[in-house]
C-alpha cells in the first residue's frame, strides 16, 4: 500500500482550535486541521512551516509534537504528524479550504473530521487549557 507522509497543524488561540473544510478531491467537504505532503528531505516541521505559509499566508510557530497518527484510508496509509502551533504572523486567508472555524473542545465533534484527523480529538481535550 502506498505510504503519504504528512504534517497537520493543530493552530490554538484562546482555547479554540482552527479546522477548516476541504474543497477539493475525494474528501472535499470534510474537514481537516490544515498542513499537507512533506516533501523529500524535509523534516515534519519544515513540511508544516511551508505548508501553512502556502496553504493560509500565515506563519506559525510551533510549540509541542502532538504525535503521529497512522491511518489507512483505502488508497494509501497516512503517518499524520500532529504539532500544536500558535499564529506567529499573518491572517489565516483560505488560499486552498471552502471554509474554517474556530471550534471549542465542546465544540470539535460538531464537524465531519476526515478519519485521520478525529484521531486527535482525544489528545485535543488534553491540552485545550493550553
Amino acid at each position: 500500500m502506498k505510504r503519504v507522509r504528512v504534517s497537520a497543524a493543530v493552530i490554538c488561540s484562546g482555547g479554540k482550535f482552527f479546522a477548516v473544510r476541504r474543497g477539493y478531491g475525494d474528501f472535499k467537504g470534510y474537514w481537516e486541521f490544515p498542513g499537507g505532503k512533506i516533501e523529500e528531505g524535509e523534516t515534519p516541521e519544515e513540511a508544516l512551516v511551508r505548508e501553512i505559509r502556502e496553504e493560509l499566508d500565515t506563519c506559525v510557530a510551533i510549540e509541542a509534537p502532538l504525535g503521529v497518527v497512522e491511518y489507512d484510508y483505502p488508497a494509501f496509509h497516512l503517518e499524520l504528524h500532529c504539532f500544536l502551533c500558535r499564529v506567529e504572523s499573518g491572517h489565516l486567508a483560505l488560499l486552498e479550504h471552502e471554509a474554517a472555524r474556530w471550534l471549542a473542545v465542546g465544540e470539535l465533534e460538531s464537524v465531519s473530521w476526515l478519519p485521520a484527523d478525529y484521531q486527535l480529538i482525544p489528545v485535543l481535550r488534553n491540552v485545550s487549557g493550553h
